[in-house]
């Protein structure tokens, strides 16, 4: 279980494809395309399935918890 939920940081590749790929101004949620408010509806509705696909969504919606919250709660 915690190698799955240690992968799900992947969905941080996506910020290779922005440009710059970091900027301390710019929310991750919204903007990268793994990261957009579709996709978190995706990993929702990936909770309702069974097996290591649950642990896979939970891991994802915690990564953009956190995000959402790195963003928000701190200053920068």
């Amino acid at each position: 279980m915690y190698l799955i939920l240690l992968a799900t940081m992947l969905v941080d590749l996506d910020h290779l494809f922005a440009n710059p790929i970091f900027d301390p101004s710019r929310e991750s949620i919204g903007f990268h395309f793994l990261h957009s408010y579709y996709a978190i509806a995706v990993y929702f509705l990936l909770l309702f399935f069974k097996g290591n696909i649950r642990i896979v969504a939970i891991g994802l919606l915690f990564h953009m918890l956190t995000d959402y919250q790195d963003f928000n709660f701190w200053p920068h």
